[in-house]
């Protein structure tokens, strides 16, 4: 089947990002502090109504597909998988932290900047790239078992959900069942909750993809948000 590569400018790519994370990660020691004693007192009595309204993290960390490229953010499968939760009347936030064309040493890069907040589930599709490009397995195992480390240093009672990911045949069948593997892998060694193939039912479908016959069209993110709520969904419960 065919998987993806992104052509979408990386600075403009991760300048989004950076503003959407700061804005999420934010917390009342980043504000700019009043001048005035009236504004401290007044910030005093909102503190506790804005602290019990926060609702617990679900933060989605991938490349290409995670981010919704090709797109509207709100037909991206993480927005979807956001309608359902609330649908289902659970209390949860949604934070898209997918970056297009990033590989697992950029995802191992940023983790920590990204967990500057404890989240309460990690939802991590990365590897994808690193397969289309041949990246040696040992270091693409090697980048992921970081992220999931960090992860768990930095919110030790997240439940962390790995997607699954394959690649075609293109750089020899050993590689391709190898990389296929590795999920589940890492899911069984570091007791992940595994989804054993993100594009289920979409990869490789011409009506379900873009033009490029890589990322899934509003359809195929529809179909992939479903697989993702049949995994997550009883997590949440």
């Amino acid at each position: 089947m065919k998987f993806f590569r992104s052509s979408q400018s990386l600075y403009s790519v991760i300048s989004g990002l950076m503003l959407l994370l700061t804005a999420w990660a934010c917390g009342p020691s980043d504000q700019k502090k009043e001048s005035t004693a009236s504004s401290d007192t007044q910030n005093e009595r909102e503190a506790p109504k804005a602290t019990a309204a926060k609702k617990p993290i679900i933060l989605f960390y991938g490349n290409s597909l995670t981010a919704g490229y090709g797109v509207e953010p709100s037909q991206a499968f993480p927005a979807l998988v956001g309608q359902k939760i609330d649908s289902a009347g659970l209390a949860y936030q949604v934070v898209n932290a997918g970056l297009s064309g990033e590989t697992t040493a950029g995802g191992k890069s940023r983790i920590s900047w990204v967990m500057r907040q404890p989240v309460s589930v990690f939802v991590l599709e990365l590897g994808g790239n690193d397969g289309l490009r041949g990246i040696p397995l040992k270091a693409t195992r090697q980048n992921l078992q970081a992220i999931i480390d960090t992860v768990r240093q930095k919110s030790p009672q997240a439940t962390i959900v790995l997607a699954g990911m394959q690649i075609p045949p293109n750089l020899g069948t050993e590689y391709t069942r190898e990389f296929r593997g590795l999920y589940k892998e890492l899911a069984d060694k570091n007791k992940l909750v595994l989804i054993p193939f993100l594009l289920e039912g979409v990869g490789g479908v011409a009506k379900l993809n873009q033009p490029d016959g890589i990322h899934p069209t509003p359809a195929g993110h529809k179909i992939v948000a479903n697989t993702v709520w049949n995994i997550l969904r009883p997590v949440l419960r």
